[in-house]
């Protein structure tokens, strides 16, 4: 006679006893787990910042935006309660830099200070390994730097006319460097040369600060940077020329200084803007505060005196958003694909 046990009815064996036992365990832990992972979350980011903050630079030190982000670091890590260390990780036209933060963990401690290279970027290279508009939260904009036109010390020319004439005749042996390919130098430089009809020869760099250090040792002839980097070495007066300014109104700094345009460049206008950005999916708690940080340091006595030694403009607290950098970004993206 066969007899027949009922699973619902029967009495399990010790060890199914046990493994469910040790199922019902597991999946307590990990219950237990998924709700203290959801009430976490918001502690986390309401106790934001707990550690050091990464503000990642795409540019070499001592560059124009290296610059910057130096001056910002202190007066937000007062603002923060924690410390702003400024990493600089250089190549690839700046779009490494980006790259890197994309990937970082959403959180807020590892954020990016970037120029227009956000813009000009997705127009220039075929495969870039992120998206400006899809992969970043947006913390605000920051300032604009115009550019300014400088050689060598010993190089031939002495004024805007003699420069033109002799790289008209010498466009062959004349050298310009940039800060990489994509950099804004480098699309200065690249506007100057189409304006006066030449081909010159570029040399690229992996920054603004090795390509300046080369101009000043008299490796080559010209260079067309921020005036957060070139200011400086124009008042110095000794160790390099300047030829013009790259906005159509001179600067306060620098009011002998003729622009451009003026000197017959009709129309030549670079002007460059910096904004900063997080991975995207950081919380906008977290977002916040770093936007409240950043407008703290636009306000700072130091930072303010500073950029203007360096003949550029803190943006208004209407434009220090996410909201503004956002819409400015997707309008400058539009602009330079064009």
């Amino acid at each position: 006679m066969h007899r027949f046990i009922s699973l619902s009815t029967a009495r399990p064996s010790r060890s199914t006893h046990q493994r469910r036992s040790m199922w019902l365990s597991a999946t307590m832990v990990l219950g237990g787990a998924a709700i203290l992972g959801s009430v976490a979350a918001p502690v986390s980011a309401a106790e934001f910042p707990d550690k050091p903050i990464i503000l990642v630079v795409p540019y070499s030190a001592g560059g124009p935006t290296d610059v910057v982000a130096r001056l910002l670091a202190v007066p937000m890590g007062a603002s923060l309660g924690q410390t702003v260390v400024v990493e600089n990780t250089v190549g690839a036209g700046g779009t490494i830099a980006p790259a890197r933060v994309a990937r970082a963990k959403p959180d807020g401690y590892t954020i990016l200070l970037h120029h227009m290279g956000m813009a000009t970027a997705p127009a220039l290279y075929k495969k870039l390994p992120y998206d400006p508009l899809k992969d970043f939260e947006y913390v605000g904009q920051v300032l604009d730097v115009p550019m300014t036109l400088l050689s060598r010390k010993e190089f031939p020319a002495n004024t805007f006319p003699e420069l033109l004439d002799y790289v008209k005749k010498h466009q062959d042996k004349v050298t310009m460097a940039h800060a990489g390919i994509g950099a804004v130098s480098q699309l200065c430089g690249l506007l100057f040369m189409s304006q006066i009809g030449v081909t010159l020869t570029t040399v690229p760099y992996k920054g603004a600060g090795p390509a300046m250090n080369d101009l000043l040792g008299g490796q080559v002839d010209l260079l067309c940077d921020q005036t957060t980097q070139t200011v400086p070495v124009i008042q110095d007066g000794k160790r390099a020329k300047v030829f013009g300014v790259t906005t159509p109104k001179r600067l306060a700094s620098l009011p002998n200084i003729p622009t451009l345009d003026e000197q017959g460049l009709k129309g030549f206008d670079v002007k460059v803007w910096h904004g900063m950005y997080a991975a995207k999916g950081t919380p906008k708690e977290v977002i916040d505060k770093l936007n409240k940080a950043l407008n703290a340091a636009l306000v700072d006595d130091n930072v303010k005196k500073r950029i203007a030694e360096l003949s550029s403009d803190l943006v208004p607290p209407e434009k220090a958003t996410p909201e503004s950098l956002r819409t400015h970004l997707t309008s400058e993206v539009a602009r330079w694909a064009r």
